[in-house]
């Protein structure tokens, strides 16, 4: 018979391999219990509900990174000076050690932010925001510093758009290695798809956004 750390580790594996193929809301509790070999009681037993089972697959990831992405940021803001470069570099390593962390685990942990996003899951978006407000901070101020001339719109923005496309990049990388090794006989590694990722995203960031002309806020505003 498993015991209770091994049938709370089965059912968080099954769980984050069907929330990341196939989102949160189309996976249902009867489907992780099916793929983990466990009946409904277990999952109540050891997570209450499916929420707080969503939470608990990625508080897996967020333990081994926030924790790191705020000392790479605590350090960048301690410099005079830094690019926005700099601040996005700061997630390399943290990012990259997911893969050490659990097997394809930087791939894994975009597609369930992403689903986090996808699938309107707010109750996510407030947990993550309220948890690791500290580390989220330090980033905005980090921002901040990297280019202060940008308004809090600009950055809204800015960063959602960043945020999708580093999350299409990552959560694709094995498939994007694999075109890229075929289409060019390049073949690549996660760090160097990072690398590559970094400038474009930094100079999303520090592009300047574009103000709505007057008739299109009014046009919309009539709506």
């Amino acid at each position: 018979m498993a015991g209770r750390g091994e049938t709370k580790a089965k059912i968080l594996d099954a769980a984050e391999q069907l929330f990341a193929e196939h989102g949160f809301k189309e996976t249902s509790l009867r489907t992780i219990t099916g793929k983990a070999g466990v009946n409904l009681a277990s999952v109540n037993y050891h997570f209450g509900d499916k929420k707080s089972l969503v939470r608990a697959v990625l508080s897996r990831y967020l333990e081994a990174f926030m924790p790191a992405l705020g000392e790479q940021l605590q350090a960048l803001l301690s410099e005079p000076h830094c690019t926005m470069e700099q601040v996005f570099a700061c997630a390399k390593q943290p990012v990259l050690a997911l893969d050490k962390y659990r097997p394809h685990g930087a791939a894994t942990f975009m597609q369930l932010i992403g689903r986090g996003y996808s699938d309107v899951q707010g109750h996510l978006r407030w947990f993550i925001t309220t948890r690791y407000e500290h580390v989220l901070s330090l980033f905005n101020q980090a921002v901040r510093k990297a280019n202060p001339d940008l308004t809090s719109e600009a950055v809204f923005w800015h960063l959602h758009f960043t945020l999708g496309a580093a999350i299409f990049t990552m959560a694709s990388s094995e498939a994007l290695r694999d075109i890229a090794e075929n289409d060019f006989g390049r073949s690549l590694d996660s760090e160097a798809i990072v690398d590559r990722l970094i400038p474009y995203l930094a100079a999303g960031m520090n592009a300047k956004p574009r103000q709505a002309s007057q008739d299109n806020i009014v046009a919309f505003a009539a709506e």
